[in-house]
């Protein structure tokens, strides 16, 4: 592979054996002829994901490469694994080792389960550790909603950092059944998991409320249930009926093709009580030449 050298030269060391971390994210096209590539580690698994049809002499001239970066590094490694996003399906191959069934991974002290043989995803998204850090650093005392909640990183977040409470809302009850033994693992209480559809549980949410920490991460398309010209504004105009004056708002958007500004546009027009804070990092990791085609995390708050 003609890039293994500078994928090698990119390459970052795992902070801990047990961390779950990005290693590598050619996506954000500063590593030369990488673009398609992303190397992640989930607590001594090292998992190599490819956007683009790779040969399998490719693949295994850059996990021998990286490979033997780790001995060098004297770090172990328990399992190698490739993922080929442009298959259908998004199969995931063991390419060396075994892979721990439950696979539990270490993000900011708090644990976290993930299956690495998911197709396409696998538990925890990455590229959000510093929204979960936020989160962590401000739940404190506040009753928390966190709607699209997948397996309640934020929850768990939350709840570590003092929240009161949490209410997780997702239509996958197979994500909340993740986040129930998230919460379990790390001995947190005080969560509710709804496995509803958002659009048909305003009046349980508010009964639930109000809430001074919101969370808003939704899919940038989920079929008819969530699309993100559709739905997205309709949740917006709910969120000043759900806060508590001074309430903090994340609005999270994950899709390469729209910027903050559509974002921002769609408050402005929906929310326009909401006031404009900041948007909050990515991890350095996630680093791109483009960064409006990275995840987007926009803080918000309502009233004073």
């Amino acid at each position: 592979m003609n890039c293994t050298k500078n994928i090698l030269s990119s390459l970052l060391k795992p902070k801990s054996v047990k961390n779950a971390e990005r290693l590598l994210h050619g996506r954000g096209q500063l590593t030369g002829g990488a673009e398609s590539i992303a190397i992640d580690w989930y607590a001594s698994h090292l998992l190599f994901t490819f956007y683009s049809e790779v040969s399998d002499d490719d693949v295994n001239t850059l996990v021998d490469a990286v490979v033997d970066q780790f001995r060098q590094w004297q770090m172990p490694i328990q399992a190698v694994l490739c993922q080929r996003r442009y298959l259908k399906g998004a199969p995931v191959e063991c390419l060396h080792g075994e892979v721990s069934q439950p696979l539990w991974v270490t993000e900011h002290d708090l644990q976290y389960k993930v299956n690495l043989l998911n197709h396409q995803n696998h538990g925890l998204f990455l590229d959000m550790a510093e929204g979960r850090k936020w989160v962590l650093e401000h739940a404190k005392a506040r009753s928390v909603l966190n709607l699209f909640s997948y397996t309640c990183g934020f929850s768990v977040a939350a709840l570590a950092g003092g929240a009161d409470s949490v209410v997780n809302l997702d239509m996958s009850k197979g994500a909340l059944s993740v986040g129930k033994q998230n919460h379990v693992k790390n001995d947190l209480h005080g969560a509710r998991f709804l496995g509803h559809d958002l659009f048909n549980s305003w009046g349980k949410l508010k009964r639930f409320g109000p809430y001074g920490l919101i969370i808003v991460d939704p899919p940038s398309f989920q079929g008819s249930s969530f699309t993100l010209d559709k739905h997205y504004p309709k949740v917006i105009r709910r969120l000043s009926s759900l806060a508590e004056e001074g309430a903090d708002i994340l609005l999270c958007l994950n899709a390469p093709e729209k910027d903050s500004e559509y974002l921002t546009a769609m408050v402005e027009e929906g929310a326009p009580e909401l006031s404009f804070v900041q948007r909050l990092p990515n991890p350095a990791a996630f680093a791109d030449r483009f960064p409006e085609k990275a995840l987007k995390v926009l803080h918000y708050r309502y009233g004073s």
